[in-house]
């Protein structure tokens, strides 16, 4: 995969020096209720998955992203795709940036990059993305890169002692 990148941002594969930054990301509780996890990842289990992150999309039908700011070469988030199925030509979509790096337009360039690329290198058709309806940040994000809002999960999440809607937006490549 060429890189994909635009003058702030570069989204490439994980490498092994990543270990750090996701382990610092995946055991956040704060992120826990987005990436539906219940306990704490070890460095093992993670340096685990880095090893096994090479494997293509059409073979693990997932794919992470790290995004990396370009000015100072820091890992700033991850975006994902994810239940990727070629027949269909669709996969889900999630992203995620460290707390330090929120509010300065990362998501919405990684997000507008992963668009392009699904559609013009993996031809798919449609991405989709589950958003809680509190997350108001998220929602704003992918209604401004044109998600529609497709559906509503009710009670669909368990968190903080209270059922909490789920929001299905759709992007369809016309």
């Amino acid at each position: 995969m060429n890189k994909i990148k635009n003058n702030s941002i570069l989204l490439r594969a994980l490498e092994p020096e990543d270990l750090d930054f996701l382990y610092q990301i995946e055991n956040n509780e704060n992120f826990w209720q987005i990436s539906h996890t219940q306990t704490p990842f070890s460095k093992f289990i993670l340096k685990q998955y880095l090893e096994n992150a090479h494997l293509d999309i059409y073979e693990a039908k997932q794919l992470r992203l790290l995004i990396q700011e370009n000015k100072t070469n820091k890992q700033i988030g991850m975006i994902d795709l994810f239940d990727f199925n070629p027949q269909h030509k669709r996969a889900g979509i999630g992203i995620l940036i460290h707390p330090d790096y929120q509010g300065k337009g990362f998501a919405n360039q990684a997000l507008a990059l992963v668009i392009n690329y699904s559609f013009s290198h993996l031809n798919l058709h449609q991405l989709y993305a589950n958003i809680t309806s509190e997350n108001r940040k998220s929602i704003g994000l992918f209604e401004k890169n044109n998600f529609n809002k497709i559906g509503v999960k009710k009670d669909w999440l368990f968190s903080e002692g209270k059922f909490k809607d789920e929001l299905l937006f759709q992007l369809i490549n016309s």
